[in-house]
């Protein structure tokens, strides 16, 4: 330390350095609560996944994921003449939606999700910092697509103060799980199969019929545009 700096904290702060009884106290304190804080955190965690907060599902479970879909009626010739469902959700394969609404889905809502494993650390953290630490709401809600698939197929619990960190964490936990079942365009296949667009209109399919009289193989970037804005709304968290 140069004669300047060593002059300033000597005349400012004459205990700097030194083995206070005051610093040793705040230094065993921190410790402690550090300590503490590490412990619950683990604690917490591991409470979730064994199920103290209701169950998590197994891959078991996951593997063989079952949602309602509409019973159609046709005519003879091929004309459909109504459906019956408890959600009005119509199932596609990946091979029938098109690259363009692909494209405009995982710019929107997840870009790095070819790169990670179901949590994207870098949006998580940034949204712990901003959203928790600073109060920046805009910073958005950190989710993966493959977390949002989760959050659709298993609808939030309340736990009181603690329903955000507890949900958040069974979500992490499915969206990890789904990840090592299923490959990307499976999960992006399913998502699109369950997500809600309003309207008690539930998949792509029965969106790209409600909204544009179209099958999801035939949407233009400027309809895939719309469709996925309108997806924007109900991903904030």
């Amino acid at each position: 330390m140069s004669s300047l700096k060593k002059g300033f904290f000597q005349k400012f702060a004459p205990d700097f350095g030194k083995n206070t009884p005051f610093f040793d106290k705040f230094l065993h304190f921190f410790a402690i609560g550090l300590g503490l804080l590490i412990i619950g955190t683990i604690g917490f965690y591991f409470s979730i996944l064994l199920g103290l907060f209701g169950k998590v599902p197994d891959r078991a479970e996951l593997a063989n994921i079952q949602d309602y879909n509409a019973s159609e009626i046709y005519s003879a010739d091929g004309v459909l003449l109504g459906k019956y469902y408890i959600k009005n959700r119509t199932r596609v394969a990946y091979e029938d939606i098109s690259p363009e609404l692909i494209k405009a889905l995982v710019a929107t809502e997840d870009v790095r999700f070819y790169e990670h494993d179901g949590v994207d650390n870098r949006s998580l953290f940034r949204v712990i910092f901003k959203s928790i630490l600073l109060g920046d709401q805009s910073a958005g809600g950190g989710s993966t697509i493959s977390q949002q698939l989760a959050k659709n197929l298993y609808p939030r619990g309340s736990y009181s103060v603690l329903s955000m960190p507890v949900n958040k964490i069974k979500e992490i936990l499915i969206a990890k799980k789904l990840e090592k079942i299923y490959s990307k365009e499976e999960i992006l296949a399913l998502y699109l199969n369950t997500v809600s667009f309003g309207e008690n209109v539930f998949g792509i399919g029965a969106a790209t019929q409600r909204f544009f009289s179209l099958t999801p193989d035939k949407i233009k970037l400027e309809e895939a545009a719309v469709l996925v804005g309108m997806l924007k709304s109900h991903n904030l968290l």
